[in-house]
């Protein structure tokens, strides 16, 4: 009788196990997930985001940057997308995106196509990734496969937003320990923040750095960037993050680092004689690392927490929940 009843046991936690682990492969993401529901999304989203390139460069750091400011918050599920209601509290407007999110009109211009193609197949959450995807490619960085399969939120969280989201004034203690929170470690954090050899910050985020005749900022460099950057007022003037070759993906980037040329005080941490000097150093040297690198963690950061299966809902606007 007992082992009939240890044999039934097995059986049943043999069944258990197998619904478990298949469960989880069936809610893995996958790179070829629209191959039969709609063949041309992939294609469809790649031309618009590289006409929206073509129209304006620096547009490619905005893409990228919106992917990571998704996916930083709730995991990969386009909530930054969802304006305003009385019940959604738009990521927008959190202080790390407010006036400085972007390419939000080009995610829902690449969402308007893909609708034409397949309407109610594709999420937001999916175009984002591809568009970070997309957006590297064309200036020249690494391409890398986007596994896919994302739904999209019917939630947003202003609120975690601007507790979450790294700030530029953070510390290489608070950058880890922010990026370990969704599974990147320090040498991702170094490789995704080398994104930075494109785009642009406002006067506001480097203002205290510039002014601060610190030793650990280039006195020309801060020169430089003061004409730019009043002490006073000017908050949204631009400057590049990367001052020698901002609109090219390249490792310029890592170089003015180690030369004290960091844009953004949580740039420079990375090389202040703490543990990440040395990734610093290699990328500054080996292009094809930091290419490699950088497609991983890409990857690795697009399949945090992302909803699949049944959860949440593929929206017909990436602005506003489905009615």
């Amino acid at each position: 009788m007992a082992t009939s009843i240890r044999k039934i046991s097995a059986a049943v936690m043999f069944m258990v196990i197998f619904l478990v682990l298949n469960t989880a492969c069936q809610a893995q993401l996958n790179s070829k997930f629209y191959e039969k529901s709609c063949p041309k999304a992939l294609s469809t989203i790649r031309t618009t985001i590289r006409t929206a390139i073509a129209r304006e460069r620096r547009m490619a750091a905005s893409l990228i940057r919106l992917h990571f400011h998704d996916c930083f918050v709730q995991g990969c599920d386009a909530s930054i997308l969802l304006d305003e209601t009385s019940s959604i509290k738009s990521e927008k407007t959190a202080l790390q995106n407010k006036n400085s999110a972007r390419g939000f009109e080009v995610i829902e211009k690449a969402k308007s196509e893909v609708e034409k193609k397949c309407p109610g197949v594709v999420s937001c959450a999916d175009i984002i990734a591809v568009a970070a995807r997309d957006a590297t490619e064309y200036v020249n960085g690494p391409s890398y496969t986007v596994l896919l399969g994302r739904r999209d939120s019917t939630t947003a969280s202003r609120a975690r937003a601007n507790k979450e989201l790294p700030r530029f004034t953070d510390g290489l203690d608070k950058l880890i320990s922010r990026f370990q929170k969704i599974g990147l470690n320090a040498r991702d954090l170094v490789a995704l923040s080398g994104s930075h050899t494109l785009g642009q910050a406002q006067c506001a985020t480097f203002r205290d750095r510039i002014y601060s005749n610190g030793s650990d900022i280039d006195a020309g460099f801060a020169t430089t960037r003061r004409r730019r950057c009043p002490a006073v007022g000017g908050d949204g003037n631009l400057a590049p993050l990367d001052l020698v070759t901002p609109n090219s993906w390249d490792t310029y980037y890592f170089k003015n680092l180690i030369q004290r040329k960091g844009l953004l005080e949580s740039d420079q941490v990375l090389f202040s004689g703490r543990s990440t000097d040395s990734i610093v150093k290699e990328y500054s040297k080996n292009r094809a690392a930091f290419n490699s690198d950088f497609a991983s963690a890409m990857i690795k950061m697009g399949n945090y927490k992302p909803l699949t299966g049944s959860k949440g809902q593929i929206r017909r606007i990436c602005s506003a929940v489905n009615k």
